[in-house]
């Protein structure tokens, strides 16, 4: 297979802009690029840090979105616990020009939203690549703390941990002729008004 880049650009109203899954993707070409190396699982820690340089965490039951690491550890938590309305709930479009900023809402996110069905396709196949092996119930989920351009921070895969595994490396257990220097996931987090919010997935292999 030729070398090729995939990429998820945007999330629009509150949802995902498209799926990439990567089981069964493969890619035969040469990559210059040096092997990334997996970030050590942050130390575990049962009680919030919201002042600690080492990790946040995020229980399913709750989303912390105070901090920027709080909100994509509750979005990863809810795609690979297969709950998409609060996997919804914590990701929003940024406002651009004199269009307002967009986040999810029980209107956009509900079981009623128009684009609920295409939520619960994408948090599905998200989580497919997401979970780690062995699954366990409730996954713990901790993000190391990255440097913020203005009110929006990028987190690579490998500084996302689910039970002491980086997502990159879950991903890549899910792929097939994929390496770490090939593999080029981000998600990026946003502030709006008060609150943190999963606004980006960049999705590249290349």
């Amino acid at each position: 297979m030729d070398q090729r880049t995939r990429r998820i650009s945007s999330i629009a109203g509150a949802t995902l802009a498209a799926v990439v899954a990567l089981g069964g993707c493969s890619s035969d070409s040469d990559s210059d690029s040096k092997k990334k190396s997996n970030a050590s699982a942050s130390p575990a820690a049962d009680e919030k840090k919201p002042d600690s340089d080492a990790s946040a965490s995020a229980p399913a039951s709750a989303a912390d979105q105070s901090t920027p690491e709080g909100a994509v550890a509750a979005w990863v938590t809810a795609v690979i616990k297969q709950q998409p309305k609060e996997a919804c709930l914590v990701m929003a479009e940024p406002a651009e020009g004199s269009t307002p900023a967009k986040v999810g809402s029980e209107e956009t996110c509900g079981d009623d939203a128009p684009d609920r069905k295409q939520i619960d396709a994408t948090v599905k196949q998200l989580g497919e690549s997401f979970t780690p092996e062995p699954p366990s119930a409730d996954p713990k989920v901790e993000v190391a703390k990255a440097p913020a351009t203005g009110d929006t921070v990028k987190y690579p895969a490998d500084k996302i941990t689910v039970d002491g595994q980086t997502l990159e490396k879950i991903i890549l257990s899910h792929s097939t002729g994929v390496t770490a220097d090939q593999l080029d996931i981000k998600v990026h987090s946003g502030k709006i008004e008060d609150s943190w919010y999963v606004t980006n997935l960049d999705f590249d292999i290349g």
